[in-house]
């Protein structure tokens, strides 16, 4: 099986639990420690020898052609590809850049997750054994849905949905290989996700794998808490909270974790705690936050808990 060289980045999520920071950008576009959130997919994935993106696009497309007009990302080439009128899901998004992806395999990366897994043992596993599909799972986490048999290295079912009995015990992390024949089990223009397609391969006996990584640190920021929750535990991990382009007014006062991006204005008096300001945010004079997110070219004022702007 050849090498894993290029990747599809899902891009085309609507962020509803995330509203209203995804009214002004798509969900894998929300700066995290100061950049979009989608560009630490790319960087784990070119460190892993990807050498070609590509990313589906369905709410507020012209977003990613304004963060990247180059249709690049340091020297990687992104290719992009619009869902209009409908969204397709993850095997219709999948199916619809087919022609995109050609006959290699490829990796398929949701892009609202933030994570540092080491993606080796994927492409090892997926490479050495042959799947169809090798899916990554982690052994803890929110969602345990994933039955899988470590002693044969395959998913056997997926929330009891073909009758084992077993409702999982594995969080499946949003992130996988796969042979270029999965183009043989999706529908192109059909609306569905992968979930039916991968019940469908188990029921059928193709090799439908997976590889437990349990290192590094996995966030499915999909949520205002997970999202605040991120920059809190991995504050200093990235980027420096406060970004050298922000402006802090003398009198204004940080407590706890707050992460403010390049351009914006915390004017004087203004006192922040555990909030997150984007760049080009401002919070006026004399203002109160706790747990706040200031959205661009927005301003905060008077005192909130737990509003974004």
């Amino acid at each position: 099986m050849p090498r894993v060289k290029q990747a599809f980045v899902l891009g085309a999520g609507i962020g509803e639990r995330l509203k209203p920071l995804t009214e002004q950008l798509p969900k894998p576009l929300v700066p995290v420690f100061h950049r979009p959130l989608i560009t630490y997919a790319f960087d784990h994935l070119m460190a892993a020898g990807v050498s070609r993106l590509v990313v589906n696009t369905h709410h507020i497309p012209e977003a990613y052609a304004k963060a990247f007009p180059d249709q690049c990302y340091h020297g990687t080439p992104i290719q992009f590809r619009n869902e209009s009128p409908v969204r397709l899901e993850t095997a219709g998004g999948i199916a619809n850049v087919h022609d995109l992806l050609g006959n290699e395999p490829f990796i398929v990366y949701n892009g609202d997750i933030l994570t540092d897994l080491p993606l080796q043992p994927l492409l090892t596993e997926h490479r050495e054994n042959g799947n169809l599909i090798t899916l990554v799972l982690r052994s803890h986490g929110p969602s345990l849905h994933i039955a899988f048999d470590p002693q044969r290295g395959l998913v056997t079912d997926i929330r009891n949905k073909l009758g084992t009995g077993d409702e999982g015990k594995y969080l499946f992390t949003g992130i996988y290989a796969c042979d270029p024949a999965i183009h043989d089990w999706i529908t192109p223009g059909k609306v569905e996700s992968v979930i039916p397609i991968f019940l469908n391969m188990i029921r059928a006996g193709a090799k439908l794998g997976a590889v437990v990584i349990d290192e590094g640190s996995w966030w499915d920021l999909g949520s205002r808490t997970a999202y605040l929750s991120a920059h809190s535990a991995l504050n200093g991990m990235y980027a420096p909270a406060i970004d050298p382009a922000a402006q802090i007014e003398g009198g204004a006062v940080l407590r706890g974790i707050n992460v403010v991006g390049a351009g914006a204005l915390i004017e004087a008096g203004a006192q922040l705690e555990d909030s997150i300001v984007w760049p080009g945010g401002k919070v006026a004079r004399g203002s109160i936050l706790k747990r706040c997110i200031v959205r661009s070219g927005m301003t905060a004022s008077g005192t909130a808990e737990d509003v974004d702007f």
